[in-house]
């Protein structure tokens, strides 16, 4: 029969651990209490549980009591975690919209009590401002793309901020009040939880059946272990004096040996079950995890009664030493975060210094005002890619960067406010650049005019600044007149959605007819019919953009794999995948200029390859009168072939650049 006894208990039990690096403290705690325990100390409880003769007038003894009820605690101090017996399953937020996740958490704020709701406050939190700074960040990177620069912009503030922040204070508000239920609960409890230590004194006068005796004393057990928490001051005290009374019905009542073994047997088969459960925490990827759920292992521990008298410390010990490795990974795992942390600060300090050598510059002009600010932004987004730094130094480090970098644009903001006549005729350029926009945005010679627009568009980023007044009337100007275009063009192109559906489907039949694709033993006859498959890839039109990249890939690898069986030359391996480039390139507004530029490279190429055979050839004239002629010629031969090769390599290349038409 299961019995309350501390002695079987684990003394300050994993009590009070967070989940960061403070927590190694409890745990170096923990460990020692656990090592200190020993089984000893319940066998004179064991014993007279045993015993189906008593003395009944036998003085009560003053007995070895639990050190205190260990209550996990997380970051919302003071709240019942198992309130009601609900526990519903986390959701996952991270495919809300910003509105979606504004009105589910008005919703649950409103709605649901605030011990069920704190991980979805948190988790619907991080993700909102997560989102708010992504959308932020978009929007000033529109800005600069549009030519606008870091200086002009100006934060912007999302209105539904502050609406969250008011549901996240009413949220604090509600927490607070039922906190304070809570506490008068725990105190209820108390009450409750000594009125049950009185009923058991009374159990030990009772003339009855033992049977009967033993099931209410059963029935006042499971009462006790089903009221909740008490406040914690009082938790000694109470199980003190409740395994005390305990200790007293054992020795004054007399308990059938056979159910006594029984309930022996039971209570070593659960702390078997807890002892596999700990030892399956080794194997958990996280550390932290598992000292979480490790608590609760021990809080079950303590609540089972002893075991019989053999296996008490070989049970005992089983548990610790679970209890051991555990603590030690976790201990581990946050000495590792330190390391990592001090790494990143030695990271973010070499950013600061980075922008204060920059600050020491004599800078004269604006391109290299430009050009500085431009390397700022970019250390800028560096340092957001660091993690934290130790707490101590993570505020201090911060305000030495941003410091660093508001001397600079200060400094840039002084010199440009000093150079009016400059920013005057900027300001004229751009007028310029407006009126050849306005005169471009009714064109229906869509891929011409697109390219002007983008040119222009260029243009305007390399103007200098302009008078602060004027800038952004000029910037509105200029994009309403290439926004009014593109708009035009994508309500023309709108109409071709239709035939992409198709293409999709011609597409995806070439992919299949590749997956079941069988070389056969002619191998020429099967690299004949992979290449009338790429043709026919190549002819087919544009698909839907959502499943263009999704049909790419599973072509390139389809093909790529056929390829790959064929026995074929790299020359040819090199064409056909050049050639799949080219294909991919299609729906890419950058592919002329690519394409141009890549055919330069060609050329050029070629033309050091030529010049490299004629002196390799004037070279081997030379080398008859060497030691070692015959290998030289043949080496350098070699050469020569090489190139050739090369050079017949590049030249197909240019042809399929100059066939696709996609370098005009």
């Amino acid at each position: 029969m299961t019995t309350m006894n501390p002695d079987d208990s684990v003394r300050n039990e994993q009590s009070g651990a967070s989940d960061n690096a403070s927590g190694t403290e409890n745990e170096t705690h923990a460990e020692k209490a656990l090592e200190n325990e020993s089984p000893e100390t319940v066998e004179k409880a064991e014993e007279a549980a045993g015993e189906t003769e008593v003395k009944v007038k036998k003085r009560p003894r003053k007995v070895r009591t639990e050190a205190a009820e260990v209550v996990a605690e997380d970051t919302f101090a003071g709240e019942d975690h198992d309130l009601d017996g609900i526990e519903l399953p986390p959701v996952d937020y991270s495919g809300y919209s910003k509105t979606e996740l504004v009105d589910t958490l008005t919703l649950i704020v409103e709605n649901r009590p605030p011990a069920e709701i704190r991980n979805d406050i948190e988790r619907i939190k991080v993700l909102f401002y997560k989102k708010l700074r992504q959308e932020a960040e978009e929007r000033k990177n529109k800005f600069l793309e549009g030519g606008g620069k870091i200086e002009e912009y100006r934060v912007w503030i999302d209105p539904v901020e502050a609406h969250v922040k008011n549901l996240l204070e009413k949220y604090k508000e509600k927490k607070s009040d039922f906190n304070k239920v809570q506490e008068a609960e725990k105190y209820e409890n108390l009450k409750r939880k000594y009125e049950i230590i009185d009923k058991i004194k009374e159990l030990v006068n009772r003339e009855e059946s033992i049977n009967k005796t033993f099931h209410e004393f059963r029935s006042l057990q499971n009462e006790w272990h089903s009221t909740g928490i008490v406040p914690q001051s009082s938790l000694k005290d109470l199980w003190e004096n409740y395994h005390h009374n305990v200790e007293i019905f054992y020795d004054y009542i007399k308990i059938n040996k056979e159910l006594r073994d029984l309930d022996l047997k039971k209570n070593l088969e659960a702390k078997v079950v807890l002892c596999e459960k700990a030892e399956e925490l080794l194997l958990e990827p996280n550390p932290v995890n598992a000292f979480r759920f490790l608590q609760d292992f021990h809080n079950q521990w303590r609540e089972i009664g002893p075991v019989p008298q053999e296996s008490k410390n070989e049970i005992w010990e089983r548990f610790r030493e679970a209890t051991s490795q555990i603590n030690k990974r976790h201990h581990e795992y946050f000495e590792k975060q330190k390391d990592e942390q001090h790494k990143n600060l030695d990271a973010k300090v070499a950013l600061c210094e980075e922008v204060e050598a920059i600050n020491q510059l004599e800078i004269k002009n604006f391109k290299d005002f430009d050009e500085k600010a431009e390397k700022i932004v970019a250390l800028q987004k560096l340092w957001r890619t660091i993690g934290f730094a130790p707490k101590k130094q993570n505020n201090k480090i911060y305000q030495r960067f941003r410091d660093a970098c508001d001397a600079f644009f200060e400094k840039k903001r002084t010199f440009y406010s000093e150079n009016k006549e400059v920013q005057q005729n900027n300001l004229q350029k751009k007028i310029d650049l407006c009126m050849q926009a306005e005169a471009l945005q009714e064109s229906s010679d869509w891929k011409a005019t697109s390219d002007a627009l983008i040119r222009l568009q260029k243009e305007w980023k390399e103007v200098g600044p302009v008078p602060r007044k004027q800038s952004e009337k000029c910037w509105k100007r200029f994009r309403k007149a290439c926004d009014h275009f593109f708009e035009r063009k994508t309500a023309h192109f709108s109409d071709l959605d239709t035939s992409y559906e198709d293409n999709l489907k011609a597409k995806m039949a070439v992919i299949e007819e590749l997956e079941k694709f069988d070389p056969g033993t002619d191998v020429q006859a099967a690299f004949e019919r992979l290449k009338e498959l790429q043709r026919k890839w190549t002819e087919i039109g544009f698909v839907p953009f959502n499943k263009k990249e999704e049909i790419t890939n599973r072509y390139r690898i389809a093909l790529n794999k056929e390829f790959d069986k064929l026995k074929i030359g790299d020359e040819d391996k090199s064409i056909l995948k050049y050639r799949n480039k080219l294909d991919n390139l299609k729906t890419n507004p950058k592919a002329p200029r690519k394409l141009r530029n890549e055919r330069d490279k060609f050329f050029t190429k070629i033309k050091q390859l030529e010049s490299d055979i004629v002196l390799w050839e004037n070279n081997i004239g030379f080398f008859a009168k060497s030691t070692n002629a015959e290998t030289m010629i043949r080496e350098v031969e070699e050469k020569i072939e090489n190139a050739k090769k090369m050079i017949k390599m590049l030249e197909e290349k240019v042809k399929m650049i100059d066939q696709s038409g996609l370098d005009e």
